[in-house]
């Protein structure tokens, strides 16, 4: 586009905002308010004129009048309501989305994006995402909730559907998990947000009573012979679309759990349908089963499994023995919920039956998926409860101890009862070294097994197959390594032989060999293990405790959470949770440099909520006893990047880290570590750090930009954008934007020197560390990086460089902070600091040139707050200490109650002050006698 061609657009745009402008005068200037009539008519025509103007350039066109000096006041706050309310059209969501992502300070973290309109999709950080989801989510005043979230939530669910693209798909997300249904007023059941945005998506998965697909049908008769579908296909796919899309973009397990705990069963049927087309897999079962487990890695636990157990053949409906609703598939291969009860008839009431060929389909699915989540002690626990289950509904043996409810033995159906054994001998069959891990109530339920053989069963046939299960459990047990006998009670171990004995007895029975060969090793299993840890050969080792071996699973479910390539967010999150609790007991089984390693991997993520809470791991391993160096050397190596493998943002991550360890370690920051550090920071933000790769990278990068700005120079029709946007602003804002895109410009490292940032950023770091602990940094080193900021302030003057001068004013500060809080904690004698009159005087006059010279406002207004804070701590030195009230900053007193070397007391009476030359008083308190004063150097 040429300058000719956007000249009619330029003059377009500048006659709608006074077109806006006009319309608003006539409106609501406070001359036309006596014509009441007029008025209303005006405003009824700004109202159309608003209407009437398409998004973008209503947006853009506000945005640039609500500035200070484009529009009266009056004016400016019906414009600023006018903007507000642009999400309530039909496009507004995606318009005011993809404006404050392009215009968001933080949208631009290259320098060559800087101060440039973006083209191609803007970079979304977090905090343009916090601000987009705060214009969004929350009702403007003139609108109730209600028509709000009705008008907002069906433009944010189609965002999710992707059709706009992955990153609005993500921004929806935010702004639907955060700051909607994440907040009480909005996003609990029953408020609008949770009806317009939460139900819509839940009840086309698992429907409520009266629901209905949408389509009306224009026929008075009902087809008996047909299904009343309630959700097609299309909409059920869409539904979980949304659902991964809103439970997998950003980390929120709470909003996971609450949307997916009514789903879990429904969710099961979906993800193990069987015999599925790919079509049908891709749309439905796959996204179904994601969810699924996103759930079980959340929530999962052994009553869940066993729930998922109990309705291993669930097909739908709200109430499971008589459902209202099935999932059906049709003969096209599309699968869609419909109305059960016209189409039962006579035999409403009745429970869907699996058959056994689901059963035998759908039991593997439910043990892949026990294996991928859930732990050997939670499979354990549904195998017992599963066991007893079946022992106690056969009535073969008599077990005094039953975990599950009465009521769910009663009137059980045998098709439920043979999934549970089919289900049984499956676990059985495929986990048996899981199932070792509870070996004291398998033992008790062998005991209990075995014993009821001692009664006189109706089918010997059956006790047998009774016995040989329990004689299989037993022997899984006995073998397993590091089992020991002397470890279960004895009572057990006695009951256990002696079934043994009794079963070897009968020859006749097929049992008798095994039980005698059961009977010989449980008496001779702790002998044998005594003769092999005797053995010259052998290694013995300590068995872990209970709470170790709990440690351990929790730390590898925690790291597969963290490492796997397809967890989501939420999954993530609850990985990192249970690393951190581990962290936070400071349980023996962290492989701490593993650790490290992994958080520092984890750092190099764009994910800002990933980020902040490595950044508060590290600072949990740091305050550990045993931690504190490791830690601090990753973080430190990281942020030196000595081989250049780091970026920017990178790099100021690290930075951020490991000033929240400085700043945790406190008072132990001291000695060895505190010097490393210092060392480092000071050289990181010295002037003389060379970065040879990144000098070649930044030269290849230049001459790939000039190529291509050659090759598209004539072929680009948006070259002249940035002249067009730039036509909207005063020559003062355009002189503000060159300024700035100069600033962010310099920023980044020339010729191979460091980048500005990382040496701003060093000297943050530094002024913490100075105000954290001042005595552990010591003196040489204090005073190097004084000078250094003197330095700094007198010779890097560039406007680029005004962040560096900031950073070197307020380490000075801290430097006299810290001083100050020395001296009224009367420490001052015991750090070995000495900041004299020479020194003060350098750097006040340092101070005063940059508090009258400097090009950058912040940096003149911290060099005078620096120069008073200064002289107020060196009067401040000068009075004794009764005049300290609070400090430096708290004020120096009032009156002059005490001088060093001069004792000044006008209230008494008159006394002696006699001072010596070491400022020591020597009869000054001598009633009676006359003032002595001697002169002192």
């Amino acid at each position: 586009m040429t300058m000719d061609q956007s000249a009619p657009d330029k003059n377009g745009r500048q006659r709608l905002m006074q077109s806006i402008l006009d319309h608003g005068a006539k409106a609501f200037s406070p001359e036309a308010a006596g014509n009441v009539q007029g008025q209303a008519k005006a405003r009824q025509e700004f109202d159309e004129l608003l209407q009437g103007i398409k998004t973008p350039s209503l947006i853009a066109a506000l945005n640039v009048l609500i500035r200070p000096g484009h529009s009266p006041p009056w004016l400016r706050t019906k414009l600023m309501e006018a903007l507000a309310l642009v999400p309530l059209r039909p496009d507004g969501v995606r318009i005011t989305l993809e404006f404050v992502f392009s215009v968001h300070p933080s949208s631009t973290v290259r320098a060559t994006e800087a101060a440039v309109p973006q083209k191609k999709g803007a970079n979304i950080t977090l905090e343009a995402l916090t601000m987009a989801s705060n214009l969004i989510s929350s009702p403007h005043a003139s609108v109730p909730s209600e028509a709000w979230y009705a008008c907002i939530s069906p433009q944010l669910l189609e965002l999710l559907d992707g059709v706009q693209g992955p990153e609005l798909v993500k921004a929806a997300s935010y702004i639907i998990g955060f700051g909607i249904l994440g907040r009480k007023a909005s996003g609990a059941p029953g408020t609008p947000g949770w009806k317009y945005l939460a139900e819509p998506i839940l009840h086309a998965i698992k429907p409520p009573l009266g629901r209905r697909d949408g389509t009306k049908s224009d026929e008075e008769i009902i087809d008996l012979s047909k299904d009343k579908v309630l959700v097609n296909c299309a909409q059920l796919a869409s539904a979980l679309r949304r659902l991964q899309s809103l439970t997998t973009s950003h980390p929120n397990p709470g909003l996971c759990k609450r949307l997916l705990y009514p789903l879990l069963l429904p969710l099961w049927a979906l993800s193990s349908w069987p015999n599925t087309r790919q079509e049908l897999n891709d749309q439905i079962c796959t996204p179904a089963l994601e969810l699924l487990k996103i759930y079980l890695k959340l929530a999962g636990s052994s009553g869940t499994l066993f729930l998922l157990v109990h309705h291993l053949g669930y097909v739908g409906g709200l109430n499971f023995k008589t459902p209202e609703w099935v999932y059906k598939e049709t003969e096209n291969g599309e699968l869609r919920i419909v109305e059960t009860a016209h189409r039962i008839g006579s035999h409403v009431g009745d429970s869907p039956q699996i058959s056994l060929l689901d059963m035998d389909n759908k039991i593997p699915k439910l043990l892949e998926l026990v294996t991928a989540i859930f732990s050997d002690a939670d499979i354990a626990t549904v195998f017992l409860e599963l066991l007893e289950r079946w022992l106690n509904s056969s009535k073969r043996t008599k077990i005094t101890t039953v975990l599950i409810k009465e009521e769910e033995t009663e009137d059980q159906d045998p098709m439920t009862q043979l999934t549970e054994l089919k289900v049984l001998q499956a676990m059985m069959s495929r986990f048996p070294e899981k199932l070792a891990t509870q070996p004291k109530h398998i033992l008790s339920l062998v005991s209990q097994i075995l014993a009821g053989q001692d009664d006189t069963a109706n089918n010997e046939q059956e006790e047998e197959e009774v016995a040989a299960v329990a004689l299989s459990l037993l022997n899984m047990i006995v073998t397993v390594p590091g089992f020991e006998k002397s470890k279960v009670d004895p009572d057990i171990i006695t009951s256990i032989e002696t079934s043994l004995e009794k079963l070897s007895s009968k020859k006749a029975s097929d049992l008798s060999q095994t039980a005698q060969n059961l009977k010989l090793l449980l008496k001779y299993r702790d002998e044998l293990d005594e003769l092999t840890a005797a053995s010259p050969n052998s290694t013995t080792t300590t068995a872990p405790t209970a709470r170790q071996i709990e440690d351990r699973k929790t730390y590898s479910l925690a790291i597969s959470y963290i490492t796997a390539a397809d967890s989501p967010p939420p999954v993530k999150s609850e990985g990192l949770n249970l690393l951190s609790n581990l962290i936070t007991a400071q349980s023996p089984v962290l492989d701490i440099p593993g650790v490290l390693v992994l958080l520092s991997s984890l750092m190099r993520d764009s994910e800002d909520y990933i980020n902040l809470r490595v950044i508060k791991m590290f600072t949990l391993l740091a305050s550990s006893r045993h931690h504190p160096k490791a830690v601090t050397r990753e973080l430190l190596d990281h942020y030196i990047d000595a081989k250049e493998t780091e970026t920017v943002d990178s790099r100021l991550r690290f930075g951020e880290a490991l000033l929240q360890v400085v700043d945790r370690l406190g008072e132990t920051f001291t000695g060895d570590l505190a010097k490393e550090v210092g060392d480092a920071l000071l050289n990181v933000a010295g002037r003389r750090g060379q970065r040879p790769k990144t000098e070649a990278r930044q030269k290849r990068e230049r001459d790939k930009q000039m190529r291509q700005k050659k090759k598209n120079q004539d072929l680009d029709p948006d070259m002249d954008m940035d002249e067009e946007e730039e036509d909207e602003l005063t020559s003062d804002e355009k002189a503000r934007e060159e300024i700035l895109a100069r600033i962010v410009s310099g920023w980044e490292s020339r010729r191979g020197t460091e980048d500005v940032r990382i040496r701003a950023s060093a000297l943050s770091i530094f002024s913490s560390a100075v105000e954290t602990n001042i005595a552990g940094l010591g003196p040489t080193m204090l005073y190097t990086a004084v000078d250094l900021c003197v330095s700094i302030l007198r010779m890097e003057t560039d406007m680029e460089k005004g962040i560096l001068r900031r950073a070197a004013v307020l380490l000075v500060l801290s430097f006299v902070r810290a001083l100050d809080k020395a001296r009224s904690e009367r420490r001052s004698s015991t750090l070995g600091i000495g900041f004299g009159m020479a020194a003060q005087q350098d750097i006040l006059v340092a101070l005063g040139y940059v508090a009258q010279t400097d090009n950058d406002g912040l940096v003149r207004q911290h060099a005078r707050d620096v120069i008073e804070s200064l002289e107020n701590w060196n009067v401040a030195s000068l009075v004794g200490d009764n005049a300290s009230n609070g400090g430096l900053l708290g004020g120096i007193g009032t009156g002059l109650p005490r001088l060093a070397g001069l004792v000044v007391d006008p209230g008494r009476s008159m006394s002696a002050a006699h001072v010596a030359r070491d400022g020591s008083a020597a009869g000054g308190d001598r009633p009676g006698s006359h003032p002595r004063i001697e002169e002192i150097e």
